[in-house]
């Protein structure tokens, strides 16, 4: 199954108060396979950005100024993901505002299938934090490029959330049937299998070795 990884930034947080979206990015995933297959772009929101979402993103006024607009790659974007499942983190926002870029351009809203990742983490981690940087600690997913939000980075790592959200993590060696004990203290002991001869081995041995060897060595 195809899937596709998604992730915007804009310039805040609330649609209501007129914010845009300043970038997206999508990761296209085979089977859970990351394909080469990627959708980017920065766009030019037409408004400033906000002090906050400059903190997070670091796209200035002026370099948002010189891309494209959101009706110059909407088409291109609708392309890309067409009827593919959307993992998106916190799809609430990032959908919110996708909708409104489609409704400014004039087209219906995004009717894919769309899983929440940041549901699935408050339901597997009941209390515990679940935003992107915590779910990598969690799972030591290396999130050390990660010095501001932008999106193909966030695709890239959140991908590899996902399949370990899903329980779908590549597999971990598995020792159990070449006899390893994991005691308490998570030491690992080994056991080396002793695998006796039979009756007759230890008769044709025997045999070999009178056969063979002298019986006194100093003569």
């Amino acid at each position: 199954m195809k899937e596709i990884v998604l992730d915007t930034e804009t310039t805040g947080i609330s649609v209501k108060e007129g914010h845009r979206i300043v970038e997206i990015g999508c990761i296209e995933l085979d089977n859970l396979i990351p394909t080469e297959h990627r959708f980017h772009c920065y766009l030019n929101p037409e408004r400033k950005v906000s002090e906050k979402a400059l903190k997070i993103h670091g796209y200035t006024d002026e370099f948002l100024s010189k891309q494209k607009k959101f009706d110059e790659i909407g088409e291109e974007f609708l392309n890309f993901i067409k009827d593919k499942r959307l993992i998106i983190h916190n799809a609430e926002f990032d959908l919110a505002h996708l909708n409104n870029e489609l409704s400014l351009f004039g087209k219906k809203k995004i009717k894919n299938e769309v899983i929440d990742t940041l549901v699935l983490a408050r339901e597997k981690f009941p209390g515990s934090p679940v935003s992107l940087d915590a779910l990598c600690k969690k799972y030591r997913i290396d999130n050390s490029k990660r010095t501001q939000h932008t999106a193909l980075i966030d695709c890239d790592l959140l991908a590899k959330v996902y399949i370990n959200l899903i329980d779908q993590k590549e597999p971990t060696l598995n020792f159990q049937n070449q006899e390893q004990e994991i005691n308490q203290n998570n030491n690992v002991n080994y056991y080396k299998k002793i695998i006796k001869p039979t009756e007759e081995e230890l008769l044709k041995h025997k045999d070999y070795l009178n056969n063979n060897l002298k019986k006194n060595f100093f003569n």
